[in-house]
Formats: C-alpha cells, sequence, structure tokens
C-alpha cells in the first residue's frame, strides 16, 4: 500500500504545502498512523480515499499551525495566504470537472443522451423516451448503465467532492 500511494499522496500534500520535504513527512505521519492502529483498519475495502483524506486533513492542520506563527500584520501576506488556499480549491474543483467530463465522454452513446436530457436539461423519463423514440423502460435501462459506469469512474474523485463541499458549506 506504502509503495502504491505514497508517491501520489506526496503529490497531493504538496499542492496544499507546496513544500516536498513537509508533504513527505506528513505522508509518512499517515502511514506510520495507520500501522499503528492496523487492528482496528479494514485492509479489505480500498484504502486511497482514507488515504487521500487523511493527507488531506494533516495538510490542513499544518497550514493551520503555520499561519499560528506567520501571523503579519503585512496585508500582502496575508492575502497571499489567503489566495493558495482559493488556488488549492480551483485546482480540485478544475481536476474534478476534468474527470466528470471525461466520464461523460466515456458513456456509451443512447446512455450519453439519456443521462445529458435529464440531468441537464431536466427533461422527464416520458419526455426523453418520447423525443428518442423509445420506450421509458429503455431510458429507464440507460439511466441506470450511465449512473452505474459514472459512480464506477468517479470512486476515487469522492475526497475532492466531499471536500468541496465541506468547504464551500464551512464546515471545514
Amino acid at each position: 500500500m506504502f509503495r502504491e500511494h505514497f508517491t501520489g499522496l506526496c503529490y497531493f500534500a504538496q499542492k496544499y504545502l507546496g513544500d516536498l520535504d513537509s508533504s513527505k513527512e506528513i505522508v509518512h505521519d499517515v502511514f506510520v498512523r495507520l500501522w499503528e492502529n492496523r487492528d482496528a483498519f479494514d485492509f479489505d475495502k480500498p484504502a486511497k480515499s482514507y488515504l487521500f483524506t487523511s493527507v488531506y486533513n494533516r495538510s490542513m492542520n499544518h497550514i493551520r499551525d503555520q499561519k499560528k506563527f506567520m501571523h503579519s500584520d503585512d496585508p500582502q501576506v496575508n492575502a497571499d495566504i489567503v489566495d493558495d488556499g482559493e488556488f488549492a480549491d480551483n485546482l480540485e474543483v478544475s481536476e474534478l470537472e476534468a474527470k466528470i467530463k471525461q466520464s461523460l465522454d466515456e458513456l456509451p452513446g443512447k446512455c450519453k443522451d439519456v443521462f445529458l436530457m435529464n440531468r441537464f436539461e431536466g427533461k422527464k423519463y416520458a419526455e426523453i423516451a418520447e423525443d428518442l423514440g423509445i420506450s421509458v423502460k429503455t431510458v429507464e435501462a440507460h439511466m441506470s448503465k450511465a449512473l452505474k459506469l459514472l459512480k464506477h469512474d468517479l470512486q476515487d474523485y469522492l475526497y475532492i467532492f466531499l471536500l468541496l463541499i465541506l468547504k464551500n458549506n464551512n464546515f471545514i
């Protein structure tokens, strides 16, 4: 698990911290904590989301702790700190949007059409069936398939999505 995820987690942390050494230290700490609590961890489940969330939380704690020591009366320094957080948010949003677009583009023809008509145009299943000349049951089947494929493609991006929602609603 360490070999598979260490490098990606370091780059992920570095997006927030801007410092590779601090990023490596945080990722090491996450793996050490995982090892120390290995009896309570279910290794049969995918750990990727857990690892990224842990690294994100530790990175945010690190930034918070650094701000305590870096208090400045210079408004430009404080603005730079805020801008770095906004940059990280924009980077996350861009990454998530790109992955969603890619996943939508990879949907099979009719599945994609049905999904876009329903979710982006707000059409009901009956309207879609009429527009495409297919039955409502076929629309339901295409929608089910599209949702299943999107869920599978976007499962690794759930942590970004949740963190953005929590941040935008001021929960973190």
